[in-house]
């Protein structure tokens, strides 16, 4: 339990991991167990699989649902939140386009939903947004990601997208220089054709200053490392321990440094047959990989869970969880 423990002190908290190794029953775990000792905590599905549901045993919104007294949970749904990304475009748009040519504008727009990284970006941006409102109502924000290549982009885009953002300011901000200085040259000083057009130019450039100020708010928050830890879920088979290895060298090079594994169904020593016999030797083989790890990176923590007898659903079970642990 050392590496739970020493999560009561971050704000928030990544889970990641391959799939299928547990990260919605150790995310929710978490939540549980932080809301039990009665600290404020959101825990956040990005998962389009949806399942932070049935791990707590209930109906999940786009919204925040109360679980109990200091526990809310959100399953993002990337449909509703590209459908509003796209509807917020198609409003700052019209005011830059004929009404005659809006019908082809919707139909471009809808075609967009499915472009290349539209729903990515669209996701991130929402994320960004509840991490930066949640700050103030929540002891811990917990977020259960999609598996590890996901989470691994999302931990990186807010920086690219500010980068990206700051370039379309400054281009913005050439651009105007240049209306300014033709509006000097006109003569007629009663007549201003450039008027309704700035306050337009000004409404674009006032978005984009928003959405930098979120992206640059959810980058700081990310690299705060007081603040904001990531934890990646594993079992102790081959192909998990391959990834976990790339995703603690991606997040070390991206200065993200991972501070916790949470390796899970781990079987005893003591099993009632040679085939079980043979799994649980496997296990121990492959968690000297393992050792190596902790060797390698100091600051990391391991938990180790042990596989469950039942499904773990519902808060109950969730609290559970850790009993355990070693």
């Amino acid at each position: 339990m050392k590496l739970v423990e020493s999560l009561l002190d971050k704000k928030v908290i990544f889970v990641g991991g391959k799939g299928g190794v547990g990260k919605t029953t150790s995310s929710a775990a978490l939540a549980v167990h932080f809301a039990s000792l009665g600290r404020k905590t959101l825990i956040i599905s990005t998962d389009p699989a949806h399942s932070l549901g049935d791990a707590l045993a209930i109906e999940l919104s786009h919204t925040a649902t109360q679980i109990n007294d200091n526990l809310d949970a959100i399953e993002l749904n990337s449909h509703t939140i590209i459908h509003k990304h796209f509807e917020q475009v198609e409003n700052t748009l019209r005011a830059y386009t004929n009404p005659d040519m809006m019908p082809k504008l919707r139909e471009f727009l809808k075609l967009s939903h499915h472009a290349p990284g539209a729903e990515e970006a669209a996701m991130l941006e929402a994320i960004c947004q509840h991490l930066v409102d949640a700050q103030a109502d929540y002891q811990h924000i917990i977020f259960d990601t999609a598996p590890t290549g996901h989470t691994l982009r999302l931990l990186s885009l807010p920086e690219m997208m500010q980068a990206w953002t700051d370039g379309l300011l400054a281009q913005q901000k050439h651009q105007t220089k240049l209306r300014e200085a033709s509006q000097n040259l006109d003569k007629q000083r009663n007549f201003n054709p450039f008027v309704k057009e700035n306050n337009r130019w000004n409404d674009a450039v006032s978005v984009l200053e928003r959405r930098r100020q979120l992206f640059s708010q959810a980058r700081d928050i990310l690299h705060n490392q007081d603040k904001t830890v990531i934890v990646l879920v594993l079992i102790a088979e081959t192909l998990p321990i391959a990834e976990t290895k790339r995703a603690l060298k991606q997040l070390h090079a991206s200065h993200l440094p991972c501070k916790g594994l949470i390796v899970n169904q781990i079987l005893s020593e003591q099993q009632p047959n040679e085939f079980w016999q043979k799994r649980s030797q496997r296990q121990r083989e492959i968690m000297t990989q393992l050792d190596e790890l902790l060797a390698q990176y100091k600051d990391l923590q391991a938990l180790y869970v042990p596989l469950k007898q039942n499904d773990i659903q519902g808060v109950t079970a969730l609290a559970e969880f850790w009993d355990d642990a070693f």
